[in-house]
């Protein structure tokens, strides 16, 4: 098994570079393939919190997957005309177990009362690659039509939790104060959901600006795969073509270990008056990119519900409200790299087409309608 998945490995690197794709393509394949080594992804130890794999609803997560699918379906059947990678409703979105019904409301497609701002923590290495990708602020603009706000919150590409948490404290508290109720809903995709838990845990001074925190494809639970890596393959995104990041502290593989954030979670009760919401990626196996499908197998041995680098109930945050399983890979549901680069993107990232800015649009709808239902 593992010189068979060594070769898979290896094939991929090969692949990269007989097609002259360079730096960009071989950092892709290194990180994509941070699972390819042949160790168990969850080793015996003892230095772990109880544990109990459980029901969503029976840890106290709301599942509201009905009303979101009711949103999400309208928004995709307004703007199919209007934004890139539009695909039906019943594929944008996974049934997974017995999804509640809707709630037959009408969906209001108009202009925000509230004037919600997602604010976007993202991954391990986004700050490497970010110029390489060069992403189009599609999302962002397509949200501002309706009142609605996106802006990216900086924080290291390659540092561990704790760091990344003071930085967000520090960008929250960076902006400018507006009158009425909170505004900020912050999005944390990949690490950058324990990032934005850790954040609010530790700096209570942020809470009162904080109106939401939803993770998408977030590692809440981390990742079975980083017990398998190590920094320096995370290092290898600083060879990006005109990336400028450095290695921070060292600490985001480590800070992603499963161990590391359970026992995180067992020992940090998360503040009650904030609101939690957790997308999920759960894809259907096709949907997962061929450079992907490495780490999905081997992610695989554990459990097959995973999107390539994050188990399914390793994405929802204790407490939180459930809104929806998403039918696409842990790439596609938050970069565009097929947009920037349709021959990598045609090769290498073959499912990466989503339609993001319809979800982010859906999202911050369920969420300001959430809010205004609970009176906050």
């Amino acid at each position: 098994m593992v010189r068979t998945t060594g070769t898979r490995c290896a094939r991929a690197h090969r692949s990269a570079a007989r097609c002259g794709l360079g730096a960009a393509a071989a950092a892709i394949a290194g990180i994509a393939l941070i699972g390819c080594a042949g160790s168990p992804l969850v080793p015996y130890s003892a230095e772990t919190p109880p544990l109990v794999l459980t029901s969503a609803t029976q840890a106290g997560v709301q599942d509201k997957r009905g009303r979101f699918r009711e949103i999400y379906c309208a928004v995709l059947e307004a703007r199919a005309s209007e934004i890139p990678d539009a695909r039906p409703c019943e594929d944008a979105l996974n049934r997974v177990g017995a999804e509640p019904t809707g709630t037959g409301k009408a969906v209001d497609l108009g202009p925000s009362r509230r004037r919600l701002v997602a604010a976007v923590v993202p991954g391990v290495g986004y700050d490497c690659f970010v110029q390489w990708l060069e992403p189009p602020g599609t999302a962002a603009r397509h949200v501002r039509r309706f009142g609605y706000d996106q802006v990216a919150i900086k924080v290291d590409a390659l540092s561990g939790t704790a760091n990344n948490a003071r930085q967000v404290r520090d960008a929250i508290l960076a902006m400018p104060r507006e009158a009425g109720g909170p505004r900020i809903v912050l999005f944390g995709y990949s690490k950058g959901a324990p990032d934005v838990l850790e954040a609010i845990v530790t700096y209570p001074e942020i809470r009162a600006r904080v109106a939401a925190v939803v993770s998408v494809a977030g590692a809440v639970g981390g990742s079975p795969l980083a017990n398998d890596a190590q920094q320096y393959q995370a290092d290898l995104l600083r060879h990006f073509p005109g990336a400028s990041c450095d290695s921070g502290d060292g600490g985001a593989v480590a800070s992603l270990r499963p161990g590391a954030r359970r026992a995180w979670l067992a020992q940090n009760r998360l503040p009650a008056d904030i609101p939690y919401y957790s997308l999920v990626t759960f894809p259907q196996p096709e949907r997962v990119s061929w450079i992907l499908r490495s780490s999905y197998r081997k992610l695989s041995l554990v459990d097959g519900r995973n999107d390539s680098q994050v188990i399914f109930y390793d994405q929802v945050i204790p407490g939180s409200t459930l809104v929806g399983y998403i039918n696409a890979d842990h790439w596609a549901i938050a970069v565009p790299i097929a947009r920037a680069h349709e021959t990598i993107g045609s090769m290498f990232v073959t499912g990466n087409a989503y339609p993001r800015e319809a979800l982010l649009e859906a999202a911050l709808r369920f969420v300001e309608e959430d809010l205004a239902a609970a009176g906050k």
